[in-house]
């Protein structure tokens, strides 16, 4: 009989590279806190655990992390399921399709991804079902849709999100359907239109639009803007939580 670990079981080392990389975060989030003038608890911090097994969720957990986000549902479904004994605020953040929905409600708290009316119908229709308290939903904002770039012939393709003339109108409707809260607003960089490569000016522009949501709708408070590459600046424009995955945990081997 060996001593030998399951492979999925972290190296020994595994939760001083994780304490590392979390410290390293929380150094940069203070001082683009400090930057931005804003209290450090203005701006939550979460951990994006995708293509990252259940050990390290778990290690994150006893380092002292409340918040983890997910971009796909096969993965995500059985790791939250495995670390349901754990006091972890799950965030769906990835492209969302109807026929996972069902899914996705049995475990995430929020969806930072919604950008259709389809889906906030099928968001509602299995809260629903599921008996569980509301959804918190996010309007995701395809910054590469705006109005004025596509009128000077910029391309709309890129990322999933709705054109910023069009996030009020869905907001509303998420925040008028039972089983669902609107939560705020969430961006990614965008990769084309007058934005791109501007990251700064990108987050800038999404402060614009929660302001308008939070006009509408004061309880909207949430701004999910920011990863490991750009946090500085979405801390800056006012992002309330900020979204770091390979800044915390280094690079590993994906998922199957």
């Amino acid at each position: 009989m060996t001593n030998q670990q399951p492979a999925e079981f972290p190296a020994p080392d595994r939760i001083e590279q994780l304490r590392s990389g979390l410290a390293a975060v929380e150094q940069r989030i203070e001082a683009a806190c400090a930057a931005a003038g804003r209290a450090r608890s203005e701006v939550s911090l979460i951990v994006v655990t995708k293509t990252y097994p259940a050990s390290d969720t778990r290690l994150l957990a006893s380092l002292g992390v409340r918040e983890v986000a997910e971009n796909r549902d096969q993965d995500a479904a059985p790791k939250a399921a495995e670390c349901a004994d754990l006091p972890l605020t799950w965030h769906f953040v990835g492209q969302l399709q109807t026929n996972k929905v069902r899914s996705v409600v049995r475990y995430a708290h929020h969806v930072h991804s919604v950008d259709r009316e389809r889906l906030v119908t099928a968001l509602a229709d299995a809260v629903s079902k599921a008996e569980r308290p509301p959804l918190g939903c996010l309007v995701q904002v395809a910054l590469e849709k705006e109005k004025a770039a596509a009128e000077a012939g910029e391309p709309s393709e890129g990322r999933a999100g709705v054109a910023p003339e069009d996030v009020l109108a869905l907001a509303d409707r998420i925040a008028d359907t039972p089983g669902l809260r609107l939560d705020g607003v969430m961006t990614v960089a965008p990769l084309t239109g007058t934005l791109a490569a501007d990251p700064a000016a990108a987050f800038a522009r999404l402060a614009e639009i929660a302001t308008a949501v939070r006009a509408a709708h004061p309880a909207a408070t949430m701004v999910s803007a920011g990863m490991s590459g750009d946090l500085e600046q979405a801390i800056a424009a006012g992002a309330t939580h900020v979204r770091v995955g390979t800044a915390v945990l280094g690079a590993r081997s994906r998922l199957g």
